[in-house]
């Protein structure tokens, strides 16, 4: 048998409490050296004094019975499962485990009552501290207590974290101390102990049972006590050898009775060590506090002393700014002085200033009204060049009549120059607030110029090579006039900004792919949109001497106007291209296009070449899109092969209503064309293209002459009325827009100078007279 395991075949029991490690840690320890003997788990439950509740925690007497109740029930099934987890872990290790569990106010009475009332022979209980056995006697734990009171029956184990370090021998005769005597009157044989360290086997004399402490205080005890205890240990010693066992008993109650007078004498020792101890702190608390004044004494000196430094040059900066406050009164003296003689020449000046401002605002009154003139002197040739257009679409001009358009609008005057602060003023300093779109070469805002709505493009000075390009910009923009591309107003140099007409039905983009349109997009209002997007890119390519590329055609290049009518925007950042230049196969464009990726011709992609071909392609994605309403990825091929297995109607936008078979075929197949890979198959924008275009959404219609149609419905009046503006239109359109509050022209966006309508009984008549021929 090893030198730690005991032979023991009776039930040990072992006090575990509230932490499962420390417990965990004594029952492996009863596994390891009691290997016999039954296990018996022995734990004392205590009741909380203080009750958790609504209000915080209250002590068990104040709070109501029902929640002190249902604590306790709480705290009973908590030590229920406690216990559940102990006899676990003895399950897992294959012992025989039992339990006894009591219920005590405090722990350490409650074992040793459980020890008393079940005859608990052999114990194993946990120790506070490991240095000195001395400690387990004065210590107040439930080791303490357990081994002065525990009747002397019970052998007793103190463990350690695992490691034992004293045990409490039982007496061979039970010996039941009376219920007055003190704990500490436990006799040296009951203390006796056994220590099993390092595999040795030592007994320890009774005076090693004494506390650090009290070896520390021993040479503060009166000498009486020293005595004592010597007189007592020779006393025994010779009592031992020389007595008879009646006498021998008799020694032994009078070395107990001194043994106590020691341990007294010694704990009056220590009390007064204490009290000693408590003065010296207070003695030291009150040096530190003087010096704590002391300091603080000296500093409130220094601070004084400060303070009157500080004071001293206070009233020295005093005086000598009572010194400067006079010199300053007499400075100001004199200044007023001179300054009522500044206001009689003030007063002179603001009279020729104000004379001044008169002529000046004479002068701007003149400037204002002839850029006025010139304005109306523009919109009054723009009208007449969308009259010229009217009656070209009617037959009355032939179809070569372009290079006419384009001689007229070379001789206009050159645009009107705004200054920058008219932009600012229109735009409130280009705000974001009034931003429109921004685009990859400037910002377009929306503004009130001139009495009408405008739309303001500011350009990126990083796109502008300098004066020279965008005066080059300012020409080119200068001299095309068409009605299907914007229409320039003015330009700002300074602010590198063009002032256009506003248009304000957006975008085609936005027009097409909108929920909910005002007007229904029928297939012959989408194949008007084809033939005028068409028109324009003829008329630019057509341009001499120099072609004129638009490089960037998408959706949202086209803007609406208010009858719906095709204008293509930022064809003036094109490329001028000159006409020997596109047969060079060296010509390469020099910067990237602007357009979208998507409508971008993959040959230029592919070689950087850029050629009216480039512009064929875009147009071709856009004829597909209006025809099926989807967007421009992948759009050729699905169309080709609906083409191909004859499903071309399975892919038209049904929210154009019935298409026209001819007219939606003819449309694909040109798409098509337009969108090969290779720019040698795309056709060429011509003036004959152009005219079968614009008969596939007339040839099922009389031709109506424009005249008779009303610029709003877009259909023939019937009750024609002149406005303000000298358009024609039909009563109930132009009724509908001045009572939605429009003081403005429907057609020029420039303000009526009455709101009266005029009949046109001469047009009426005509409408008549054409609608009985039909």
């Amino acid at each position: 048998m090893a030198m730690d395991e005991y032979e023991c075949d009776e039930k040990v029991h072992v006090a575990v409490g509230k932490s499962l490690k420390k417990g965990t840690t004594l029952i492996q320890w009863c596994f390891t050296h009691f290997r016999k003997a039954q296990i018996c788990l022995l734990h004392v439950y205590q009741p909380s004094t203080m009750i958790p509740t609504l209000l915080g925690k209250l002590p068990a007497s104040q709070a109501s019975p029902e929640v002190v109740s249902a604590y306790r029930i709480e705290e009973r099934e908590e030590t229920k499962r406690l216990l559940e987890k102990y006899l676990s872990l003895c399950s897992a290790a294959k012992v025989k485990v039992s339990s006894v569990v009591g219920e005590a106010d405090q722990v350490q009475k409650g074992i040793v009552d459980l020890v008393t009332v079940h005859n608990i022979r052999k114990l194993v209980i946990g120790a506070i501290t490991p240095e000195n056995c001395m400690k387990i006697k004065r210590n107040s734990s439930k080791a303490n207590f357990a081994a002065k009171n525990a009747p002397p029956f019970c052998e007793i184990w103190f463990v350690y974290k695992g490691k034992h370090i004293w045990t409490r021998e039982a007496s061979e005769t039970p010996c039941f101390v009376p219920s007055h005597a003190q704990p500490e009157t436990t006799t040296a044989e009951s203390l006796s102990c056994r220590s099993f360290q390092y595999g040795t086997n030592e007994l320890i004399h009774s005076e090693c049972l004494q506390s650090n402490s009290a070896r520390a205080t021993r040479s503060t005890v009166p000498n009486v006590i020293i005595e004592a205890e010597s007189t007592f240990s020779s006393k025994s010693s010779s009592c031992s050898s020389h007595c008879s066992p009646q006498h021998s008993e008799l020694e032994e109650e009078t070395i107990d009775s001194q043994l106590i007078e020691v341990n007294a004498a010694t704990d009056k020792a220590l009390v007064e060590l204490l009290k000693c101890r408590a003065l010296e702190l207070k003695a030291i608390e009150a040096i530190s506090k003087v010096n704590l004044f002391e300091s603080a004494h000296a500093h409130e000196a220094k601070l004084r002393k400060e303070v009157e430094d500080a004071v001293s040059a206070t009233i020295k900066e005093q005086r000598m700014l009572l010194e400067e406050k006079e010199e300053i009164a007499s400075e100001l003296e004199r200044t007023t002085r001179s300054i009522s003689l500044l206001g009689n020449c003030a007063h002179e000046i603001n009279s020729k200033c104000d004379e001044a401002a008169k002529e000046l605002s004479l002068i701007q009154a003149s400037f204002s009204s002839l850029q006025n003139e010139k304005q109306e002197i523009r919109r009054q040739k723009m009208e007449a060049l969308h009259w010229l257009e009217r009656w070209k679409s009617c037959g009355h001009v032939g179809a070569d009549h372009c290079d006419g358009i384009i001689g007229f609008a070379e001789e206009f005057p050159e645009l009107a120059e705004f200054p920058l602060s008219d932009l600012q003023n229109a735009t409130c300093n280009f705000s974001e607030s009034f931003k429109a779109m921004e685009g990859g070469y400037g910002s377009i805002y929306k503004g009130e110029m001139l009495g009408r709505t405008v739309a303001i493009r500011k350009l990126h000075s990083h796109n502008m090579q300098g004066s020279t390009e965008f005066q080059q910009e300012v020409r080119v923009l200068g001299r095309l006039q068409h009605p299907n591309l914007v229409t320039l107003l003015g330009v700002c140099p300074e602010a590198w900004s063009f002032v256009y007409e506003y248009y304000p039905n957006g975008t085609l983009q936005d027009y097409l792919f909108r929920k909910g349109s005002l007007l229904p997009l029928t297939w012959s209002i989408r194949a008007r949109w084809i033939s005028e997007i068409a028109r324009a890119l003829c008329f630019l390519h057509s341009s001499r001497p120099e072609t004129i590329i638009h490089g960037g055609l998408t959706l949202e290049t086209v803007l609406l106007d208010t009858g719906l009518g095709c204008k293509l925007c930022e064809f003036g950042f094109s490329r001028l291209v000159k006409e020997e230049s596109l047969s060079l196969p060296s010509f390469h464009l020099s910067t990237e296009p602007k357009g979208s990726f998507s409508y971008t011709d993959p040959e230029l992609q592919r070689t950087g070449v850029l050629t009216p071909k480039s512009d064929v392609y875009s147009f071709g994605l856009i004829i597909l899109q209006i025809l099926t309403g989807r967007t421009p990825v992948g759009l050729a091929g699905e169309v080709r092969r609906a083409v191909s297995c004859g499903k071309l109607s399975s892919i038209l936008d049904s929210s154009a209503g019935e298409w026209n078979c001819t007219a939606s075929t003819r449309l694909a197949e040109l798409g098509l064309q337009c969108c090969q890979l290779n720019s040698r198959d795309r056709p060429e924008l011509t003036p004959s293209l152009v005219r079968e275009l614009k008969q596939l959404y007339v040839s099922e219609e009389p031709p109506v002459p424009s005249f008779f149609l009303c610029p709003i419905f877009q259909e023939i009046m019937h009750d024609p009325q002149v406005a303000a503006d000298g358009f024609t239109y039909e009563r109930k359109a132009i009724s509908e827009w001045l009572d939605n509050g429009h003081e403005t022209s429907p057609m020029t966006n420039l303000k009526l100078s009455y709101l009266h309508l005029t009949p046109n009984h001469a047009l009426r008549l005509a409408i008549q007279g054409w609608l009985c021929k039909s």
